[in-house]
């Protein structure tokens, strides 16, 4: 072990995250909650002083500022600097950088995509060897996360090339938990149960569901979220994977079903504030706030990791308000598929510091320090969830340590004039009162047409 290595590991202060605003998280070696067996032992095997590694990413102000403290035991520990430039352009640099060879030594991927399409040119080197294997068993749905990392190199052979590190979770229910004490509503625990709740919400005189689809420009594609994640508790893995690339034909009836079951919650007066009508013309934004009524207008709403940033403001998560998993299916036999979305990492400039650099992320503590600061959700089974900055974070974070798979979301996969066109289109027809049937067949269409 290098001399220097307790001075420098003591002296990293960790900003905090929202949860602990004006105070720091300290790292000493030994102290705390933080796993460092494995740390120490990783600084004994390497030392890469004088090295640098230069990290390219779409992180900015507090995101690259937790992804540099951390960043910071990695030099402790090695003797190597990281260098990490955040950019909101970072898809179309990357591009530019590993085309003229300039290119950083990591990308960090806001999804598979772009990634998959410079493996498939020869642009990104393979993990190191062993990792797909490492991910499989160290991560929560670990085959999952090795799919999504997986692309066709030059040649048509799949390699191992994404690293995921930072992700979200789109599959979560929320709402009041006075307003469930208050009625005598249990959380539900799988989807029949979520259904009936729905129905004897109605018959006590309520409304269960708030739903927007509101977003400017962008209205309809909050539907696409419920669409994807209800396919993933009606359809298996390989359907749901074919339907991102139209391997399975949109109009096939696994999906049809999908957006038929989300029309039992959009399209049902009964079920959602203000009406069917209401859903399309609704913000996204303003949707749950009905839940914070007196009475409620609603009682749930689904929508990923982010809305609280929409609640009214003062609100305390796991006291004003919480979340559920949005639950599968118990009659379909599914298992816990969890929707969502992350960064992965990617080797773009390979070296010895950068193997070991990604060596390091497979550290528990590499995981806990971004923890620590807030803003960050790992599906790595080895980590201390006590070090989470605070309990919402826990919560979403034992979501994805109990889910049996992972999906990306899926019109993030599928070609922009889909995912980020007819497919919001439709499904604003669709809540209208057309066909789901129609529906479907329109956007095939549209994707036959860029073929």
């Amino acid at each position: 072990m290098k001399t220097n290595l307790y001075v420098g590991v003591a002296a990293i202060a960790l900003s905090a995250g929202m949860a602990h605003a004006g105070g720091h998280v300290e790292l000493t070696p030994g102290e705390g909650d933080f796993t460092w067996d494995s740390f120490t032992a990783f600084a004994d095997a390497n030392d890469f002083a004088g090295e640098t590694v230069t990290i390219a990413g779409p992180w900015l102000a507090e995101e690259a500022d937790n992804f540099t403290n951390m960043a910071h035991l990695f030099e402790a520990a090695t003797g190597a600097s990281v260098s990490y430039v955040g950019s909101d352009g970072f898809e179309q640099q990357i591009l530019i950088d590993v085309e003229a060879g300039s290119a950083p030594n990591i990308g960090v991927f806001p999804q598979p995509g772009l990634a998959a399409s410079l493996a498939s040119r020869g642009l990104l080197t393979p993990l190191p060897a062993g990792t797909d294997a490492w991910i499989a068993d160290n991560y929560a749905a670990g085959s999952s996360w090795v799919d999504l990392g997986s692309y066709a190199n030059a040649d048509g052979a799949t390699e191992t090339y994404g690293f995921f590190f930072n992700v979200n979770v789109k599959s979560l229910v929320w709402y009041i938990p006075e307003n469930f004490e208050d009625a005598g509503y249990d959380v539900p625990e799988t989807m029949e149960e979520l259904l009936a709740l729905s129905d004897q919400i109605v018959v006590d005189g309520g409304t269960p569901w708030c739903i927007g689809l509101g977003s400017g420009p962008a209205t309809g594609w909050p539907a696409t979220d419920w669409v994807e994640d209800i396919m993933l508790r009606t359809a298996s893995l390989e359907t749901y994977d074919g339907w991102t690339t139209n391997e399975v034909a949109f109009d096939d009836p696994a999906v049809i079903n999908a957006i038929e079951t989300f029309g039992k919650f959009a399209r049902n007066d009964a079920w959602v504030a203000g009406g069917a009508g209401a859903v399309a013309t609704t913000d996204f934004r303003e949707s749950p706030k009905g839940m914070f009524d007196s009475p409620p207008q609603c009682y749930m709403h689904r929508q990923a990791s982010f809305i609280p940033s929409f609640f009214p403001e003062g609100t305390e998560l796991g006291e004003d308000a919480d979340f559920f998993y949005f639950p599968s299916f118990e009659a379909e036999d599914l298992g816990n598929p969890v929707l969502g979305g992350g960064t992965l990492m990617a080797i773009t400039s390979a070296s010895d510091a950068t193997n070991a650099f990604m060596e390091f992320m497979k550290l528990p503590v590499a995981h806990e320090a971004m923890m620590a600061q807030g803003g960050f959700l790992t599906p790595y089974s080895a980590v201390n969830t006590a070090t989470y900055a605070d309990d919402t974070l826990r919560g979403q974070g034992d979501i994805l340590l109990n889910a049996t798979s992972f999906r990306f979301d899926g019109s993030d996969l599928m070609p922009v004039a889909v995912g980020g066109g007819s497919f919001w289109t439709g499904m604003v027809d669709f809540t209208g009162g057309k066909d789901a049937a129609e529906v479907a067949a329109d956007i095939q269409a549209s994707w036959d047409a860029i073929k």
